[in-house]
């Protein structure tokens, strides 16, 4: 008979350290993006805190997290020092659930490790369910708003276009760029953001791209020849220009994407450049949009005319099409044009035309 495997008892604020640790090794050799491991970082700080760093962790109990999980929720949340941008006080009932994942990982590796004999999150109450009103910002756009965002960022010579401020902030060769691979492929924000030159092969008959994505995947699309011919004029032009003022950068020289003063772009400055974008779009199509928007508009766009949704499942670097099916949105009209092409809806038509359209529905 194997004897069970020893117990190595820690403090919580030991096991979370060894734990953080563990995670920052992860986010170095690509196992984790940074931004993920820097939301570890913070949600296992804090609920060390709020568990008492010096309490042994196999003591911890699944009330005990449910305590944390409460007191963590009624805590201000420090992302937003305007009051303005929430509804309430405290944290939302999803920023609460994405806390207690980062818990429930916590705990799996101090099972693993054998800091506690039993996982207390099993004990725990079960996570609350997310509710609350439509997030438009993040939902699919049509295929007619899309197109109308596109074209606001259209060649001059397509249409009027705003003249910037100065000439070396002129950038719409490169937000041309960036809209339209966050349309045509959909990559995450951070994909784009992290992409290098190198990323890209670029061929006289095809251009493909290498994302790196989350935990390190990587996976390749081909560009379309308008995207690779926008690429390459970007890449030729603009981009050489822009890369020319800081050529002691390592970072800024690989860099795809770069800011007027030759930096890397980075996400929040996509978001920028998406809403200015939106900003530019007809009033009928105009709505909040973000660039995780646009990744949902790619899946439901290439499902909605017909791919397969393993492939879209691909292009997305989504592990599961479970996943992609949470990207997939109902594209406005669709639901309508179901209806009008329902097997009854002749027949009921018929019956109130042979009563001269005059009778209602009762």
């Amino acid at each position: 008979m194997v004897a069970p495997p020893r117990l190595d008892l820690l403090s919580v604020a030991e096991a979370a350290d060894r734990y953080l640790a563990s995670v920052r090794k992860d986010a170095v050799r690509g196992a984790l993006s940074p931004t993920t491991a820097r939301s570890y970082v913070r949600d296992v700080t804090e609920l060390a805190s709020l568990l008492g760093h010096d309490r042994i962790l196999d003591d911890v109990t699944g009330d005990d997290v449910d305590d944390a999980l409460v007191r963590y929720q009624a805590s201000p949340d420090g992302r937003f020092s305007d009051p303005g941008r929430k509804r309430g006080p405290g944290r939302s009932t999803a920023t609460v659930n994405r806390f207690r994942q980062s818990a429930t990982r916590f705990f799996a590796h101090a099972a693993r490790e054998c800091w506690v004999q039993a996982d207390p999150m099993l004990w725990a109450a079960p996570p609350a369910r997310v509710r609350g009103g439509l997030r438009v910002a993040r939902t699919a756009l049509s295929a007619a708003a899309a197109q109308a965002l596109l074209s606001t960022t259209a060649a001059p010579s397509a249409g009027p276009a705003p003249e910037p401020a100065r000439r070396d902030q002129d950038l719409a060769v490169r937000d041309r760029l960036v809209v339209a691979l966050l349309l045509v492929l959909g990559p995450r924000v951070s994909e784009l953001s992290g992409a290098d030159v190198d990323d890209f092969a670029r061929e006289p008959d095809q251009t493909r791209w290498r994302i790196v994505g989350k935990g390190g995947t990587t996976r390749t699309v081909a560009l379309s020849p308008p995207l690779a011919a926008l690429l390459e004029e970007y890449l030729t032009g603009l981009r050489r220009r822009l890369s020319a003022l800081r050529p002691d950068d390592d970072d800024a020289r690989g860099a795809l994407l770069l800011t007027w003063r030759g930096r890397r772009v980075d996400p929040q400055a996509i978001r920028a450049l998406l809403a200015r974008a939106v900003a530019r779009m007809p009033d009928a199509y105009r709505r909040p949009a973000t660039p995780h928007a646009l990744r949902h508009t790619t899946a439901t766009l290439l499902v909605a005319q017909g791919w397969d949704v393993k492939v879209v499942a691909e292009l997305l670097g989504h592990a599961s099409i479970a996943t992609t099916g949470v990207y997939l949105d109902r594209i406005e009209g669709e639901l309508a044009a179901a209806i009008r092409a329902h097997p009854l809806t002749a027949a009921l038509d018929a019956s109130r035309g042979g009563a001269g359209g005059e009778r209602g529905l009762a």
